[in-house]
């Protein structure tokens, strides 16, 4: 068996049935099965490239050549290659798009169902219907689900403890950010942040949870 990933998600069922004894993962970035390594496309070879030099020489080294080669040191090869904002419908909406926008830009800021309407000077009850129908989420979830991702992001490049996080993000306090983890991830702050993290990060008080 080998496991491969792919760019387009539409061609995923197609390899799948066509090769049954292949896995495929459609979000990975990269993956690894044995000696054989494959990633999702051109720039995803980079990441997965620099993934290799973090796992013989370390991340200090990864985000030195990441530097020099002026690109990002990607996430993890397991996680998802679709960011919460990319992996919704385009809407064709322009005041919901430009509320999408200011969503990811602050997603610590006070987007409360009144004042996303406000933004987008509908009712609560039409903004409700808008998101449902133009990217298949209530505007609520989708407001959660980009600040775990921002979550994500941190506990993934810096040291900063969870509670800390857990404000520039918007989920409040700790305790909050820890039942929405187990919630949309499935896994605590903690766990994430010592599977996933890219540079070696001390364990505080607060991350015992």
């Amino acid at each position: 068996m080998v496991v491969v990933t792919l760019p387009v998600r539409s061609a995923c069922a197609d390899l799948g049935s066509r090769f049954p004894r292949v896995t495929v993962e459609p979000d990975a970035i990269f993956v690894r099965d044995g000696p054989v390594v494959t990633s999702a496309g051109v720039t995803a070879g980079i990441d997965l490239a620099l993934a290799l030099v973090e796992e013989d020489h370390g991340p200090d080294l990864a985000r030195a050549v990441a530097k020099h080669m002026v690109v990002f040191l990607q996430r993890p090869g397991g996680q998802s290659q679709f960011s919460v904002r990319a992996a919704v419908p385009t809407t064709r909406h322009p005041a919901l798009r430009r509320l999408l926008d200011a969503i990811a830009a602050e997603p610590a800021a006070e987007h409360t169902l009144a004042s996303m309407a406000a933004q987008v000077t509908v009712s609560e009850r039409h903004l409700t219907r808008l998101f449902r129908r133009e990217i298949g989420l209530a505007p609520g979830r989708y407001v959660e689900r980009i600040r775990v991702e921002a979550a994500q992001v941190l506990l993934e490049s810096t040291a900063d403890g969870v509670a800390a996080i857990a404000r520039r993000c918007g989920l409040g306090s700790d305790e909050t950010m820890r039942r929405t983890f187990l919630k949309v991830l499935g896994t605590t702050p903690t766990a994430y942040r010592q599977r996933f993290r890219t540079s070696p990060s001390p364990t505080t008080p607060e991350e015992t949870s």
